[in-house]
């Protein structure tokens, strides 16, 4: 069954991040240097939070560390926010035993984070190469829901430049 993104959630979500920009995030990553989403503008940002005893957010883990390995080197990332009270070095042990590729940063749980509402996790938000959130869900995402959502934004937005470009030209 292919997915989509649960849009009354998605919608609740984004409407209290509309105009939230990645650039006003910083977190510590797991070394305690305090790192921002805004050094990933230009790339799609996939944005989960997560936490090392959230079963569904291992289930996800592997489509998320796929996704950022054929992503990494072209127009997106995954960030992972581990998102409860854990010790750093912990912390470490975990990402390094689940052999997590992408860059984790740390963040104790709050009901409203600078990228909008976290009611459970997993939650994931998907922020556009601008710097805007453009899509969140709470539950289990997958490579391919990734995958498909982007596509589809890049169609969109490659539909519209020509719309813009044929007005133009008249």
């Amino acid at each position: 069954m292919k997915r989509i993104w649960r849009i009354t959630l998605a919608a609740l979500l984004l409407l209290s991040t509309s105009q939230v920009r990645a650039v006003d995030y910083e977190l510590p990553d797991v070394d305690g240097q305090m790192q921002t989403l805004d050094q990933y503008q230009g790339k799609w940002v996939i944005v989960n939070y997560w936490a090392t005893w959230c079963t569904t957010c291992l289930k996800e883990l592997p489509d998320l560390v796929s996704f950022h390995q054929n992503n990494k080197d072209k127009d997106a990332v995954v960030v992972g926010i581990n998102f409860e009270d854990i010790n750093m070095e912990e912390l470490s042990t975990f990402i390094e035993d689940k052999s997590i590729p992408y860059p984790i940063l740390s963040s104790k749980p709050v009901p409203v984070t600078p990228i909008g509402k976290v009611p459970a996790l997993p939650t994931t938000y998907i922020i556009n190469p601008e710097g805007k959130v453009v899509a969140g869900d709470v539950g289990i995402i997958t490579q391919q829901d990734l995958e498909n959502y982007i596509a589809g934004e890049k169609a969109a937005r490659t539909v519209a430049e020509k719309a813009t470009t044929k007005d133009d030209a008249s």
